[in-house]
């Protein structure tokens, strides 16, 4: 059961992230690697709010595996993440390359905690 829900839990992060992140390129280009930024943005958010939600409510075990590894393991992506950096690199975009190592790592940090503190007061309000 564990691995049906990390294959279950996978193939839709892996279809989120590609139609989120090819979204964002449509909208806001390719010069920087928006879809990527946006995605990994977003899991941070996502496994903040989760995260502290599941510290108030009973989450089944498989649901956990579901959410936490398999939609939200391929949701995000570190490994797209540091190849177009490593492209910015090497074609010479530094300044491109530290803002998308910035926004990634700074305001993923962030949002992770801003997901949990959601959570608290969604939590809070509902109760």
């Amino acid at each position: 059961m564990k691995l049906a829900s990390i294959i279950a839990g996978g193939g839709l992060g892996a279809l989120l992230r590609y139609v989120i992140s090819g979204m964002t390129y449509k909208i806001l280009g390719s010069t920087f690697p928006w879809g990527t930024l946006i995605v990994n943005l977003m899991g941070s958010f996502l496994i903040g709010l989760l995260w502290a939600f599941s510290e108030r409510v009973i989450i089944p075990p498989h649901l956990r595996t579901f959410l936490f590894i398999g939609l939200l393991g391929a949701f995000t992506t570190f490994s797209t993440y540091s190849l177009e950096t490593a492209h910015l690199l090497r074609d010479g975009e530094f300044s491109l390359a530290f803002w998308n190592l910035a926004f990634s790592n700074g305001l993923g940090l962030i949002l992770v905690f801003v997901g949990f503190a959601a959570s608290r007061y969604l939590i809070y309000l509902f109760r």
